[in-house]
């Protein structure tokens, strides 16, 4: 009896935390089950990872389950002590530290305390105090937080620097131009952070740009403008793949992107048939055609119910079945469940941002989490699209939200979590406040005899 009682005693605690906690619900218990999963696929995933580093699965599921920690402490400390105000102000520096950082990498600058990195030969890494930073990540969060803030700044009319430019010197009065506020505020930054993000990795650049293009027509700004960023960016692209082929770019990132457009597996397959078995054909054949056919074949030997946890053969042939290919191997070790348990997962928190979007009071709160919903499952559906070599969509690698191996990536949706669960607890403040108003304040006011019966 006693131990029922300590049983329930524990039990009603953990149903007393959840009472109290503020924010959303449904986003916190997201970001848990999602962890979980986490933890659990990175021990049976990484053996191949495991021999590469020359030690074993379980120091990495450790490592693994410290940046869990971490990560969420953080999502604690965001969701505690964040405050919707602070993150304007924060927001406003998010191009320029973009800028800044994504400069260093693209010239392959050393300052000293921070210095560009390479990863398989391309641009995309900053080494601060000897630590390695994959940069793109946190850009993603970075410029989502700007344009939220750029995007409300535009609404309410409140730019300063080039209203003051433009007043200063009337031959620039054309700059107060809602055009020309937008093109420097918002369509420029856009831009050159996709195009300082190619250098490195066109992947990458292809997501943030359609990340921040959903955001700005989400935001209400109009489609023709958009078009109009389209059509600079095709050009500027047309541009680079000029200089490519003149000779001028030929250490640069596109003719990678060129070789994974026209990429025919069906000629490459080919290529590994006809050529002697470990020839430098055979081997170039092999290794393009080891992560998409891979990855393929544990969703088909996967099927309805799955192999079963830590039964997996893809993990041995998958060079990053751990990060790029994750929803891969758990459709493999779970089957169909498995992937439809973390669809409705993202699903789920598409619904509930959209929720909390609607509930938050001021036009930023309402961009910042639009967009960080957007980047969550639109990572998330991305890495899925991959995964299951859908027509038309890059065979290159975005990782799961939350699940994949990678500290920096983890970390940054860990802060993407934080945000939005503090961002909810003032939403939901917010409607409390409303609705205890209207309460106080109806309508129509009546007598407490107004229900009674006046017929004869």
């Amino acid at each position: 009896m006693e131990e029922e009682n300590k049983k329930e005693g524990f039990i009603g605690q953990v149903v007393n935390l959840m009472d109290r906690f503020a924010g959303d619900k449904v986003i916190f218990l997201i970001a848990l089950f999602l962890m979980l999963i986490s933890v659990i696929s990175l021990f049976s995933s990484t053996p191949r990872l495991a021999h590469d580093l020359g030690t074993d699965r379980m120091s990495i599921m450790l490592d693994q389950i410290k940046v869990v920690a971490i990560g969420f402490v953080i999502i604690l400390a965001l969701y505690i002590v964040g405050k919707p105000q602070w993150y304007r102000k924060i927001s406003m520096l998010g191009f320029g530290v973009s800028f800044f950082l994504l400069l260093i990498v693209a010239l392959n600058l050393n300052l000293g305390f921070v210095r560009a990195g390479t990863m398989n030969g391309a641009r995309r890494l900053l080494i601060v105090a000897g630590q390695k930073i994959h940069i793109f990540e946190f850009v993603k969060l970075f410029m989502v937080m700007y344009l939220g803030w750029a995007l409300d700044t535009f609404k309410r009319g409140e730019f300063k620097w080039v209203p003051r430019l433009a007043d200063r010197f009337p031959r620039l009065s054309w700059l107060n131009k809602d055009i020309w506020q937008k093109i420097i505020y918002i369509y420029f930054p856009l831009l050159s952070t996709v195009f300082l993000v190619m250098m490195g990795s066109n992947s990458s650049a292809l997501f943030i740009g359609l990340i921040l293009i959903l955001m700005v027509l989400v935001g209400g700004i109009d489609w023709r403008d958009i078009a109009w960023v389209v059509l600079a960016g095709a050009v500027g692209i047309g541009l680079m793949f000029g200089a490519y082929k003149a000779g001028w770019l030929e250490g640069s990132r596109i003719g990678t992107a060129i070789s994974r457009i026209l990429q025919d597996d069906d000629a490459t397959m080919q290529q590994l048939l006809s050529s002697k078995k470990g020839s430098k054909a055979w081997q170039e054949a092999k290794d393009e055609l080891d992560q998409p056919v891979g990855a393929l074949l544990a969703i088909k030997e996967g099927g309805i119910l799955g192999k079963g946890i830590g039964n997996s053969t893809q993990k041995y042939q998958v060079p990053v079945i751990f990060s790029d290919y994750m929803f891969s191997f758990i459709v493999e070790e779970t089957g169909l469940w498995g992937a439809l348990i973390l669809i409705l997962l993202y699903f789920s928190l598409l619904a509930r941002g959209t929720l909390i979007a609607k509930m938050c009071d001021n036009y930023y709160d309402k961009m910042i989490v639009a967009g960080l919903i957007i980047l969550v499952t639109g990572q998330a559906f991305m890495h899925m699209a991959v995964n299951v070599h859908l027509p038309f969509v890059p065979q290159t690698g975005q990782t799961l939200p939350l699940v994949s191996h990678g500290a920096n990536s983890f970390l940054v949706f860990a802060m993407v979590f934080g945000i939005l669960l503090s961002i909810s607890r003032d939403a939901r403040e917010n409607m409390e406040k409303k609705e205890a108003e209207a309460d106080a304040n109806p309508i129509i006011e009546h007598d407490d005899n107004w229900t009674q019966d006046t017929t004869v």
